[in-house]
């Protein structure tokens, strides 16, 4: 049956932002096509791997083609604006990563789409430009315009615009300033609030107090007017917001570990065998003398065994010299003397995990105090990283910066039902945070 044309309206950009608002976006991203970006040659997204750390992606897979063509694929919740109302899913939408380029590729947006810009996309014509918006439940809907559209013209006309990876960035509001900006702003106002009882959002101005540990993070979140969910990454207009607690604004904070991630293997005998044998056969009697107790910790560094569990962390499939994955269905694994692998975790998993750390983040300082009931005060000085991506983590594993530090422990291990208490996380120096960004500041925000 033969394809019925589509008609699509010349949208201005007002109009284009009040339909993406309408479902949800919060970040419009937009990126000039080239001729070759079109749905043959798949429209090219970056020679790194930042735009897996820009985009939200699913469950990132490995795969290789009959060809021996090895790459990761990560699926895409993608929606077209349709040219009516509404949006229409793309089923087929993801991102092929070629990391041993590296090079990221579009594909699959216009498979199975109704009302997809199909003739516009297509074609092999330059000054095209791609429009992405990001909602808040990590879904993109997406709009295409020609190069001699209104629409087209009024983007020229907005000149140099802020950027994030190989995406600019569409203001959501006309005149408003660039994220950077309205967060700065946002953190001087809340700076100047001084102390702030301590609380989490948990609706649309709805708030209950707080008195854990993480309630420097939820206040600030909260202030912000981001809701506590529970995600990894509290998010305002696409920044990760991380926040600590220091003794003093005017001394330099104290040195701590700081967890990255808490991912469980993908693979192994922690996998094949269960928790349960992985520590009878890897883990060790708990030190401090409590009863019945096995536990599997210790800071594990690539290249290194660790005295205790006999394990090295070992990266199979990256070139640490070239600082890249040479193989996409490679892995960082646990290896035991016999070479045996005892945890594993996919590069596809890792790409996933760290696809939920922005590509930007600020880290505030913050005061606390107890006297009139748990308060923060959020500090002028802030740090401010761009541009993270999963070679940034890689180099970081290689070089031990980032380091596998677990407290995996069985209790109760004579009895007939022990208990199991998993955490498999990796970890960083607050010092060497730098290390994960392209870029890293410091910024006032009076």
């Amino acid at each position: 049956m033969p394809r019925v044309p589509v008609t699509f309206p010349d949208l201005t950009l007002e109009q284009l932002r009040q339909r993406m608002k309408a479902h949800g976006v919060r970040q419009l991203l937009v990126k000039e096509l080239s001729a070759n970006d079109n749905s043959k040659n798949q429209p090219y997204l970056g020679g790194d791997m930042n735009v897996a750390n820009i985009l939200p992606v699913g469950d990132v897979r490995a795969e290789v083609t009959a060809k021996g063509n090895e790459s990761l694929k990560a699926p895409l919740q993608f929606w077209w604006l349709q040219p009516e109302d509404g949006i229409a899913l793309a089923p087929h939408a993801q991102l092929i990563l070629y990391p041993q380029y590296p090079e990221v590729r579009l594909s699959g947006f216009l498979k199975g789409a109704t009302g997809a810009p199909n003739d516009l996309m297509n074609v092999r014509q330059a000054g095209r430009f791609l429009f992405m918006g990001i909602t808040g439940d990590r879904q993109i809907v997406a709009w295409a315009t020609a190069p001699d559209s209104a629409l087209a013209r009024e983007i020229r006309a907005l000149g140099e615009l802020e950027r994030t990876g190989i995406f600019s960035i569409v203001p959501l509001a006309a005149g408003a300033q660039t994220t950077r900006e309205q967060l700065l702003a946002e953190l001087r106002r809340i700076h100047l609030l001084d102390w702030i009882d301590s609380r989490r959002m948990v609706g649309p101005g709805a708030y209950v107090p707080c008195e854990a540990p993480q309630c420097v993070g939820y206040t600030l979140e909260a202030e912000l007017g981001v809701v506590t969910n529970g995600r990894a990454e509290p998010d305002f207009l696409g920044w990760e917001i991380k926040a600590s607690e220091v003794s003093a604004f005017g001394r330099p904070p104290a040195a701590k570990a700081v967890t990255l991630m808490t991912p469980e293997p993908t693979g192994g005998y922690y996998r094949t065998d269960g928790v349960d044998s992985f520590i009878r056969k890897y883990g060790y009697v708990d030190k401090k003398g409590r009863v019945d107790r096995l536990n599997f910790g210790g800071t594990h560094r690539t290249g290194e065994r660790h005295a205790t569990t006999g394990l090295t962390l070992m990266l199979a499939g990256y070139d640490a010299s070239a600082g890249k994955i040479t193989n996409p269905t490679g892995s960082m694994a646990l290896v035991d003397d016999t070479g045996a692998i005892a945890a594993e975790w996919s590069f596809a998993s890792l790409v996933s995990i760290w696809n939920r750390k922005h590509a930007q983040a600020a880290y505030v300082p913050a005061e606390a105090r107890i006297s009139m009931g748990r308060q923060y005060r959020y500090g002028a000085q802030v740090q401010l990283g761009t541009g993270t991506d999963i070679e940034r983590l890689l180099r970081a594993i290689a070089a031990g910066t980032v380091y596998y530090d677990p407290g995996i422990k069985l209790e109760g291990a004579s009895a007939a039902k022990s208990t199991i208490k998993r955490r498999s996380q990796f970890r960083i120096h607050s010092r060497n945070i730098i290390q994960l960004y392209h870029a890293f500041e410091a910024c006032s925000v009076i």
